[in-house]
């Protein structure tokens, strides 16, 4: 699985490299180095602004996300549903790295996630997310106020 916190820059051709364990992981553990990029669960921070990012996933990730999306399996109003399609499915590109390891982002992804130089490359199980290294830190801090506290259920996980 995909996991660790990777702090790496992006050129202003919208290049990257993508961390080699996250490689390692896509063609060992998935078994394709293709992958699909699409904008990333939004995190409300709470004042009415929001943390935008990108998420990358392993192509037979992303075809069965894709399938659960298109059955509706999770019982969204067709407001919902189409909301998730715009934001999830329409902006979604398919990509694998050059012989070096990089990988182009292309503008419209980049736009929406405000990468512009140091950027983060965050595990999280079976994809992993990008984000600019400003809005990371605000996410990170949202994510403390939203951790759960003293719960059965995270203590029924070992933490």
């Amino acid at each position: 699985m995909f996991g660790g916190e990777n702090l790496s820059t992006i050129d202003g051709k919208g290049r990257t490299s993508i961390p080699a364990k996250f490689r390692e992981t896509l063609a060992g553990l998935f078994g394709d180095e293709r992958f699909i990029i699409t904008k990333a669960t939004p995190v409300d921070f709470g004042d009415g602004s929001y943390g935008r990012g990108l998420s990358v996933y392993p192509i037979g990730e992303w075809r069965e996300l894709e399938q659960k999306i298109l059955a509706n399996e999770g019982g969204f109003t067709s407001v919902q549903l189409n909301s998730i399609k715009r934001q999830v499915l329409a902006p979604a590109v398919e990509g694998s790295t050059d012989k070096l390891g990089r990988v182009l982002i292309p503008p419209a992804l980049r736009a929406h996630a405000g990468l512009e130089r140091d950027i983060w490359f965050v595990g999280m199980g079976k994809r992993f997310d990008v984000w600019s290294k400003e809005t990371y830190g605000r996410v990170n801090a949202q994510d403390e106020k939203n951790f759960p506290q003293e719960s059965e259920a995270l203590a029924s996980l070992g933490i």
